[in-house]
């Protein structure tokens, strides 16, 4: 089973974590389903920036972003070549290096 390590967050994860994960899961599902709440203002639907993070190792392991996830991270605060929405980045058999970025921007709209 794939293993992911959060790099501490001072807010999110401040000792930073190793957790495991299942093929196919997302990197948000992820560190949800284990208590890190990563922001995620639209709901999983790739419509914000929110739960942008940085693969640090592994990235190229993840399957390619989609033409719309790299149009909502050109609006990322921080976008790094590694960065990726947590949302859309499924794990795969290969563990990761993940952190989540000191700030985020909210472009999901409020209804």
């Amino acid at each position: 089973m794939p293993k992911i390590v959060f790099l501490p967050h001072n807010e999110l994860c401040p000792e930073g974590a190793v957790l495991e994960a299942k093929e196919g899961e997302s990197i948000l599902d992820v560190a949800l389903r284990n208590g890190i709440e990563i922001e995620h203002a639209c709901e999983k639907s790739c419509a914000c920036t929110t739960c942008h993070c940085i693969v640090r190792e592994g990235f190229d392991s993840l399957k390619e972003s989609s033409e719309l996830e790299d149009d909502m991270l050109d609006k990322a605060w921080g976008l790094e070549p590694e960065s990726r929405l947590s949302c859309q980045a499924k794990v795969t058999d290969e563990d990761l290096i993940v952190e989540i970025p000191k700030y985020s921007i909210n472009h999901a709209r409020e209804h």
